[in-house]
């Protein structure tokens, strides 16, 4: 159980990376007592759902929750001054798979609009990313520029990695490719089109915290806790290619 005495920072950290133990011994017990996947996405989103939702409701009881797999109470949110925007689990439909590493759980508080404390977890190390250490800017990664998109996606990522003389890759989870640049293995991530905040929340708010560019299709810094929660496009990048990303994009 988490204690109380956590700061938003911690607590977003612990909840992801219990949430995603949570999904972990769900899967292997999943695995090993069936004969097939049938049902476990399902049960894995209510079940990461529901300890989130829990957990905040206990030890955040005056803050909202805007969750994937919740129902969105958009009249409390909006006029709240604190809202936890969550993706309990991101990567779903890759998550059934026994070997798939393409999904994360997303955890994110925000205030005004601006998310300021997040997490994300994913299932392989070094598992947790998130806003409650000091921010450090991950190495540039070496040899040729790396695009990260999604697998729908590769004409906006292949236009980025021409310009920057780079390459593409494909992979599901929009916090698994934002992390990719966290830890340096990427140079860019673009997702050009709309994508809901649960999605992107926490994802953003800890590639803010490392001190790379975070923004929507068109450079513009992403708000959250909208009437509709959905952001116009998502990049993250180094800051010394955020220009010629724009670029790439917009001509």
């Amino acid at each position: 159980m988490v204690h109380e005495d956590r700061d938003d920072h911690e607590l977003a950290g612990l909840l992801a990376a219990r949430a995603r133990d949570l999904l972990v011994d769900l899967r292997d017990t999943w695995t090993r007592d069936r004969r097939n996947a049938w049902g476990l996405e399902e049960t894995a989103d209510r079940a990461a759902h529901e300890y989130l939702a829990g957990e905040l409701a206990r030890l955040r009881p005056a803050d909202t929750v805007l969750s994937e797999e919740g129902r969105d109470p958009q009249q409390a949110r909006l006029a709240a001054s604190r809202v936890w925007i969550v993706d309990p689990l991101d990567g779903s439909s890759d998550y059934p798979y026994a070997d798939s590493e393409e999904w994360a759980v997303h955890v994110a508080l925000v205030e005004g609009g601006v998310p300021t404390a997040g997490a994300v977890a994913v299932p392989t190390a070094p598992g947790l990313f998130g806003t409650a250490t000091s921010p450090i800017p991950p190495a540039r990664p070496p040899g040729r520029p790396v695009v990260i998109t999604g697998r729908s996606w590769g004409g906006a990522g292949q236009r980025i990695a021409d310009h920057l003389g780079g390459r593409v890759v494909r992979c599901g989870s929009a916090g698994v490719k934002a992390m990719a640049v966290v830890r340096g293995v990427a140079d860019v991530y673009v997702h050009p089109s709309g994508l809901y905040e649960w999605d992107a929340c926490a994802p953003a708010a800890v590639a803010a915290a490392a001190g790379l560019f975070v923004s929507d299709l068109d450079g513009r810094p992403l708000v959250f806790n909208k009437p509709r929660p959905v952001v116009a496009g998502f990049i993250v990048c180094r800051p010394e290619r955020a220009a010629d990303v724009l670029t790439a994009l917009h001509g």
